[in-house]
């Protein structure tokens, strides 16, 4: 048997609201340590509450914290072994790389020559070197990110919270910092909890993420647990780029086809819970459909769209008053047009089905 992580983190049905705002509402995940887990959605759903709950800055109105198996839910922040980057860097200007990186050791009452040790570690970790005599004025966004970071890491804590950290960067440096963010994570083994509304940042990054929605988790997995089985429609929507196509339809009497708009939809799954006749709606990825080939039967449909993308060209397609999205090689897709008819074929077992009720998947 491997041996399973310990928890390093577990929320229980967390609330909390301000005024008649309904911030966070019975929300649960845990975290093994060492992981680096992503909470995912889009603004206002609750993900810096839920940081800031973590971090004790704000008291749950019910619910409970544990951390490393001790309840903090009303406990003072320090102590907690949690510390938190905020979105801004919130960096002293009138202070140098090194000062800002001492300032909270300085605070502690660290010994001189321990900060100094713990400096010179710090700023090789991040890069920052041959930098530590400079003002953060003089920095790039990128390297005043990894000051801050530094500040939070220099504390040794057990659990890192990250809020939204690259949303101030440019596409490049957002690359760049990424790649730093996993490498740190590999070479400390920290529990990291990162915060983003970024659907490429929680996909590349998350070992295992929770998606929000109005102030609670909707599922909870790996990026390719998310991407192969959303449990519902929101988490279908939110996971995949270009994201899902969605068909409306109904289900037949032996729930083997699904009747729609663009004409009948074998399903190779069978859906046991679903009833004869009940509305349905169909989603397929982009790259589960493909053109037909020779004598293959298919979906006749219309050009409306070519978008390259260098390898790959997504291209958009009308039939039935829907427009479907596909993915394509670039070489087969050179020599489309708009305008122009294609016949397509949906991989019969890539198909996901949701209730048309509550937007939850029919298994």
């Amino acid at each position: 048997m491997g041996q399973v992580d310990a928890c390093a983190l577990s929320l229980t049905n967390v609330s909390r609201s301000y005024g008649h705002v309904r911030a966070l509402h019975n929300l649960s995940f845990s975290v093994a340590e060492g992981r680096f887990f992503v909470l995912f959605g889009p603004s206002s759903v609750g993900k810096t509450t839920t940081l800031r709950t973590i971090a004790g800055l704000v008291a749950p109105d019910r619910g409970r914290v544990e951390i490393f198996g001790r309840d903090w839910t009303h406990e003072p922040i320090a102590g907690r072994g949690v510390s938190m980057v905020f979105q801004s860097f919130a960096l002293y200007p009138h202070l140098t790389v090194y000062e800002n990186l001492a300032y909270p050791l300085v605070e502690a009452g660290v010994g001189r020559e321990e900060i100094g040790r713990r400096v010179r570690d710090t700023a090789a970790m991040l890069r920052l070197d041959k930098k530590v005599d400079r003002k953060p004025g003089t920095l790039s966004g990128g390297e005043q990110q990894r000051v801050a970071l530094g500040r939070s890491l220099i504390r040794r804590p057990r659990i890192l919270l990250l809020d939204e950290p690259l949303t101030n960067l440019d596409a490049k440096l957002r690359h760049e910092m990424r790649a730093e963010l996993k490498r740190l994570h590999r070479q400390s083994g920290l529990t990291i909890v990162y915060a983003t509304p970024d659907e490429l940042e929680a996909l590349s990054m998350g070992e295992e993420i929770a998606v929000l929605r109005d102030g609670g988790v909707v599922q909870t997995g790996t990026p390719d647990e998310l991407y192969e089985a959303p449990r519902d429609l929101y988490v279908a929507g939110k996971i995949g780029s270009p994201s899902m196509n969605m068909i409306k339809g109904t289900l037949s009497r032996d729930g083997g086809v699904i009747e729609s708009a663009i004409g009948p939809l074998p399903c190779m799954r069978k859906l046991s819970t679903a009833e004869a006749g009940e509305a349905a709606v169909v989603g397929i990825r982009p790259s589960d459909i493909r053109l037909a080939t020779g004598g293959e039967g298919g979906v006749t449909a219309s050009i409306a769209m070519l978008e390259p993308l260098g390898d790959v060209t997504v291209i958009s397609m009308e039939t039935g008053g829907q427009t479907l999205r596909l993915v394509l090689p670039e070489a087969a897709a050179s020599g489309l047009q708009p305008g122009q008819r294609a016949s397509i074929v949906f991989d019969p077992g890539k198909l996901h089905v949701f209730r048309a009720s509550n937007g939850q998947a029919i298994t």
